[in-house]
């Protein structure tokens, strides 16, 4: 695939029947991995907090885990983001100028969950101090919020955290704009606006940009995705490991949380309390058990094809998983998914029934 902005001019399309992804409405992606790494690090370290009781500094970013990426569905920006990260802090006592260190870690920044709910926490190395860890616990942890914040504006809108309808604006107005890197042409007019002329107005310091739309440009791009493939071996029959995934009772049990099933062709499931969700596509008993499958956090309406087929082996079962359809970015998500959450939990169910069998 060519880089983004060297596109080969055979994909850049407009309006033919075979056209890929005119105006980007079905899937685009784009990387914010390491742009994001180097912004969190330009927001968090060098975060200041004063009281009465001493200063504290934020020195250092000694882990950031995760990815960040931005996608376009259908004229819809989605962003995605995980992040595991810990800091390193350190202060000095007004009264004794005494030193002490310690560390903030916020295990689980996600879109999953809003800036003010993401879990924040502050430690300390061993020792008096504790007043100035209650400082980074009260105004430290407020400012590292507002940081992770001004993140998520510059990763979602640019830097200046303009908020517009950018299917109305073309490529050139959206960068005189300054939308970040990652959404500038995500969403690209369409022809019913190619002829209107809009004027944005935008306060830039004491001074009116006024801008007008020009001419869109159709750019057409395959939806990134990858395929998985897995297997396991389960100690136990074909028709039992076929029912833990087609009966409610089974499903409820080895994900241990709430299910919706309707095993048919056609019928609708929903696992993990919603977080998964998909349709039955063929079901052949004992055999084979085809799926679209997706999780809450991909792009709307996207879907993977699942089939697990399912092959008896002497004295044990081995399952088959291929997926086609995967983001991208989810691809290591996804293989966690089925080897944590599902085979390894019904392993734990298989051997509980056979003790209690």
């Amino acid at each position: 695939m060519a880089k983004w902005g060297h596109g080969d001019p055979r994909w850049i399309v407009e309006e033919r029947e075979d056209g890929t992804n005119v105006n980007n409405w079905h899937w685009t992606e784009r990387d914010a991995t390491s742009w994001s790494k180097g912004k969190l690090r330009e927001l968090l370290v060098g975060i200041v907090v004063e009281s009465e009781a001493g200063r504290c500094e934020i020195g250092e970013l000694k882990q950031v885990e995760g990815e960040a990426s931005c996608s376009s569905r259908k004229g819809k920006l989605i962003f995605f983001y995980e992040w595991n990260i810990k800091l390193g802090w350190k202060g000095t006592t007004k009264e004794s100028s005494a030193k002490h260190k310690g560390v903030i870690e916020i295990p689980n920044l996600s879109e999953e969950n809003e800036v003010d709910d993401t879990e924040v926490n502050v430690s300390k190395k061993k020792g008096d101090g504790d007043i100035l860890k209650d400082l980074m616990k009260t105004a430290g942890i407020a400012k590292v919020r507002e940081a992770l914040g001004e993140y998520l504006k510059a990763l979602k809108t640019g830097k200046e955290g303009i908020l517009v309808n950018q299917s109305i604006l073309s490529l050139v107005t959206q960068v005189m704009l300054g939308f970040s890197e990652f959404t500038t042409g995500m969403i690209l007019p369409t022809k019913a606006v190619a002829t209107q002329e809009l004027t944005v107005k935008r306060k830039l310091s004491e001074n009116t940009l006024q801008v007008q739309a020009s001419s869109p440009v159709a750019l057409g791009v395959r939806i990134p995705t990858v395929a998985v493939h897995m297997t396991e071996l389960f100690d136990t029959t074909v028709d039992q490991l076929y029912s833990i995934f087609t009966v409610k009772d089974l499903v409820q049990k080895f994900s241990k949380s709430s299910a919706v099933l309707e095993a048919e062709k056609g019928g609708k499931f929903q696992m993990f309390d919603g977080n998964i969700t998909g349709e039955y596509i063929e079901l052949l008993t004992n055999r084979k058990i085809i799926m679209k499958w997706r999780c809450r956090n991909w792009p709307e309406e996207h879907y993977a094809t699942v089939a697990l087929s399912f092959v008896p082996t002497l004295g044990q079962t081995e399952l088959q998983l291929d997926c086609t359809g995967v983001p991208v970015c989810k691809e290591e998500n996804m293989r966690s998914c089925w080897q944590k959450q599902h085979f390894e939990e019904i392993k734990g169910l298989l051997q509980l029934t056979t003790l209690s069998g």
